[in-house]
């Protein structure tokens, strides 16, 4: 591997989560001087949105939206706390449900740095997640059927034309629990490249993945990052973003996935964003 400098590309990460989505650890306090320790110059929260029900269903991994004010205020506190050390951006990494797109547009207006396009769940995560129907519900990290494969790039674009989001988050999730990269995969992993280019929208290279990998490949899996996804990427004139997907704080450590994962997309002549646009450094 190359050896990169903090000057050539800083150490930023827009991807951490907080204990609010009942599946992450530690408090932001903990994350922010974790990140300062490790030389971070930006760290961006983007926890999973709660959104406004109207079934009054209670996620399991999101929090809720009475929590969401308290989100803001902790993460506002830190970045007075801690200004001049590094930067600390809001965000939240959502899905693009489609009866609540209004009520995420004024969101953001009102309150949010950014928002990341996290593909998690079809139309919504009421439901049986693992029952796909055209009442969605369906997780598409657990996809291993065509059909499925093919959903998620649609929802994904559609998601990406709302311009409402700054990236995509781990756009290759279909690939998780997905055996064989076959021609399904080849042509949503095109579709979704080139909406990315049309739209000018960066794809992240999700970290977190990167250490579930020898796992996924003993079971038989593709798992994410997916090498074929990326190669397929390299072909369109797409941006790209390194993501921590941070719930712990040694993910944060790991800074050394951040460097391979650079080295691994600048060896596919991918290009890659320093930071979000008016979200860099101080």
């Amino acid at each position: 591997m190359r050896d990169y400098g903090l000057k050539e590309h800083p150490l930023v990460n827009y991807h951490t989560h907080t204990w609010r989505c009942m599946h992450a650890q530690g408090t932001e306090e903990v994350y922010v001087r974790t990140a300062i320790d490790a030389g971070f110059a930006v760290l961006g929260f983007a926890d999973h949105t709660p959104w406004p029900y109207e079934s009054g269903y209670v996620s399991h991994m999101r929090m809720r939206l009475d929590q969401l004010q308290g989100y803001l205020d902790t993460v506002a506190s830190l970045r007075e706390k801690y200004a001049g050390q590094i930067r600390i951006p809001v965000g939240l990494e959502c899905e693009a449900f489609p009866k609540y797109m209004g009520w995420l547009k004024d969101l953001k207006a009102r309150s949010m740095d950014y928002l990341i396009l996290g593909n998690h769940y079809d139309l919504t995560d009421e439901g049986d997640h693992a029952v796909f129907s055209d009442a969605g519900g369906f997780y598409f990290g657990r996809s291993t059927e065509p059909a499925q494969v093919r959903r998620y790039g649609q929802r994904t674009i559609t998601g990406m034309e709302t311009g409402l989001f700054d990236y995509v988050a781990h756009p290759d999730l279909f690939c998780h629990t997905y055996r064989v990269f076959d021609a399904d995969c080849a042509a949503v992993s095109r579709d979704i490249c080139q909406a990315a280019e049309a739209l000018n929208i960066p794809l992240e290279y999700n970290l977190l993945g990167i250490q579930y990998h020898a796992r996924m490949q003993e079971a038989g899996l593709l798992g994410y990052p997916c090498q074929k996804f990326w190669e397929i990427a390299a072909q369109y004139r797409i941006k790209a973003i390194v993501g921590f997907d941070a719930h712990r704080r040694d993910h944060l450590e790991r800074t050394d996935l951040f460097y391979s994962g650079l080295d691994f997309l600048w060896g596919l002549g991918i290009e890659t964003l320093p930071y979000l646009p008016g979200l860099g450094p101080n």
